[in-house]
């Protein structure tokens, strides 16, 4: 599901609304870089890979948000257009994930540069959203108020009631007929995107009924007895069911059930987890490295999955989930390509990224497995899932798993 371009579309006024303060801005150039294959072997500790994913991003997608300097978002692409500079387009839950490994990068290395970063992209998300915290997509709700959340525990940085507004919002969306969070204010469609991640956030809020009631739709509604494994969503009513299997599916319900367990003790969430790992590793893995992406909104898929399971590995001692996050992290970092000596990731980590003999402009390197021309590693959802991944690589690490 194309969830970028189902976000332009949808908020057509929203964006609208932005566009008339954007262009009235000049945007900060950006370049093309030559990019090359012929990577350095790089650092060999995971902290120092992490710390290069991290400047890649802040080097090529980071940006001001119209001139104040206090409010910073990702671009979309890289090289980016005037719009693209501009953040004419708008997608909430890909700067919530930017903004979540800001708080990854900050409490690896706590630095008075990445804490305002952390403030400036936070601030940033809030001004563009132009309707404060919250909209009526509970998948964005729940991803942005998770990174908030991590932010206060982890960093100590506060954004007044932020959290408890958005959980307001989840709680308002909740319909107890279907026992769910549907993906939108008003549809009929329940999908594990918005419930998995809406269920974690519960979770770590204090509103464990309720996210076990989560875990107990997508464990009993959308598991797919065949493989294990979490479907997409479903309809209701009438229970017609969206039967694709994504890797991102798999991270919160992981994740899901690792919060559960963690907090009630209880040893069914900690089967569920563990069942979920056995089999994502066994159908969406390839020789242990996750399985790719298909680019746009699917970038982020990977990297999900990896803080899940790296999550699951830390706190429920799983070392098949351990095991995936290291085989995928050597696969993401031996495969990358170089812009300057930062890394530039593929959205299928098995397979090199290659660019022509004679590297020329950033829109003409191709990635083999790309069913599109299109250049996938353009996509800030492809940097950030390789970011994350690094994350999560790093915290294994340095706990010793």
């Amino acid at each position: 599901m194309d969830r970028r371009n189902k976000g332009i579309s949808r908020r057509s006024v929203l964006v609208a609304g932005g566009a008339s303060i954007a262009l009235t801005v000049l945007a900060e150039p950006t370049q093309a870089m030559s990019i090359t294959r012929r990577v350095s072997a790089g650092p060999d500790e995971p902290g120092k890979r992490a710390e290069l994913a991290e400047q890649a991003i802040v080097q090529r997608h980071v940006r001001t948000l119209w001139g104040r300097p206090q409010m910073r978002l990702g671009m979309l692409l890289w090289p980016g257009s005037l719009l693209d500079q501009s953040f004419v387009r708008w997608c909430m839950w890909w700067q919530a994930h930017l903004l979540d490994c800001a708080v990854d990068a900050a409490y690896r290395a706590r630095t008075p540069e990445r804490l305002n970063r952390v403030v400036a992209i936070a601030n940033g998300i809030r001004t563009r959203n132009l309707t404060g915290w919250t909209n009526r997509y509970y998948d964005d709700m729940a991803w942005l108020v998770l990174a908030l959340e991590r932010a206060d525990r982890l960093l100590g940085v506060r954004f007044g009631d932020a959290v408890g507004e958005l959980k307001a919002g989840l709680n308002e969306g909740w319909n107890p007929d279907v026992g769910a969070v549907p993906w939108r204010a008003g549809d009929e469609y329940y999908n594990t995107p918005a419930i998995g991640p809406t269920g974690i956030a519960m979770a770590r809020l204090g509103e464990l009924s309720r996210a076990g009631e989560l875990a107990e739709f997508l464990n009993t509604r959308l598991r797919d007895t065949a493989s294990g494994l979490i479907l997409d969503g479903i309809h209701e009513p009438g229970g017609r069911i969206e039967g694709t299997i994504l890797t991102y599916c798999q991270g919160v319900a992981i994740g899901l059930e690792t919060e559960l367990a963690l907090r009630t003790g209880e040893s069914g969430h900690r089967k569920r987890a563990a069942e979920l790992i056995a089999a994502t590793g066994d159908r969406l893995t390839h020789a242990g490295v996750i399985a790719a992406a298909a680019g746009d909104d699917s970038g982020l898929f990977m990297g999900i999955l990896a803080r899940y399971l790296a999550e699951a590995a830390l706190a429920l001692g799983d070392t098949t989930a351990a095991d995936i996050v290291h085989a995928s992290a050597r696969a993401a970092w031996k495969n990358r390509a170089e812009v300057d000596g930062l890394p530039l990731f593929g959205p299928d980590w098995t397979r090199p990224v290659t660019v022509p003999e004679l590297p020329g402009t950033l829109s003409e390197l191709t990635v083999p497995s790309a069913s599109s021309s299109a250049n996938l590693s353009r996509d800030l959802s492809v940097q950030l899932s390789g970011w994350m991944l690094l994350e999560a690589d790093y915290q294994l690490s340095a706990a010793g798993r």
